[in-house]
C-alpha cells in the first residue's frame, strides 16, 4: 500500500501540512553478497526497500514487511546501521509534505525462506539482485546516499566495529 491509511487519516485534518514521520531503509544482501533493489513506480528509479513505520510497529519489523510486501524476498534483520534524520522536506506530487527520521537496517536472506524476487505490489515496476559495483541506472538520491552509508557501515564492521551511525544531514 503506497500510502498507510493512518497517514490517509491525518491528511483529514491537516491536508498538506508538514509531517514528520519514521521510515526504514533495509539493505537486504544475498549470498553472493548482491543488494536486492526495487525500480520504483513513482519516480522509475532503482531503490532500496523502504518504508512507512505503522503506529506501534517496530522499525525493524517494519523493514522485514516491506521486505516482502514489495519483492516477496523472506528476511531478517542483522544489524541496525544507521537512525539519521533529514532537513530535507518531500513534497509529493499531491501536495504533502513529509519529513523523516529513518532507521536504516542491515538485512540478510531468512533461512528456508524465499530468495528470488519478484514485484510484490503496485510500488514498484521490477525488483532484483545487483552487484554492489553493478547498480541499474537512474538510482533515487536517496538511495545514492544510505548505499555511502551502509558502504561505511559494511567497512567499519569488517574491523570489528559494529556501531551503528548517529548522524543528521542532508
Amino acid at each position: 500500500m503506497p500510502t498507510p491509511d493512518f497517514i490517509i487519516e491525518l491528511r483529514k485534518s491537516i491536508g498538506h501540512s508538514l509531517l514528520w514521520l519514521t521510515g526504514v531503509t533495509a539493505y537486504v544482501r544475498d549470498d553472493a553478497g548482491r543488494v536486492l533493489l526495487g525500480r520504483r513506480s513513482d519516480t522509475g528509479q532503482w531503490a532500496l526497500v523502504y518504508g512507512i513505520v505503522e503506529p506501534g510497529e517496530q522499525p525493524a519489523d517494519t523493514a522485514v514487511r516491506e521486505i516482502k510486501e514489495e519483492t516477496g524476498v523472506d528476511a531478517v534483520v542483522t544489524d541496525l546501521v544507521a537512525v539519521t534524520s533529514s532537513d530535507r522536506i518531500v513534497t509529493y506530487g499531491n501536495g504533502d509534505q513529509a519529513q523523516y527520521m529513518d532507521h536504516s537496517f542491515l538485512c540478510s536472506l531468512r533461512p528456508g525462506g524465499n530468495a528470488q524476487p519478484f514485484v510484490g505490489d503496485e510500488e514498484s515496476l521490477q525488483v532484483g539482485w545487483f552487484a554492489v559495483d553493478d547498480l541499474p541506472s537512474p538510482l533515487a538520491a536517496s538511495t545514492v546516499e544510505r548505499m555511502a552509508v551502509f558502504r561505511d557501515y559494511l567497512e567499519r564492521r569488517e574491523h570489528g566495529d559494529r556501531a551503528a551511525i548517529f548522524r543528521g544531514g542532508r
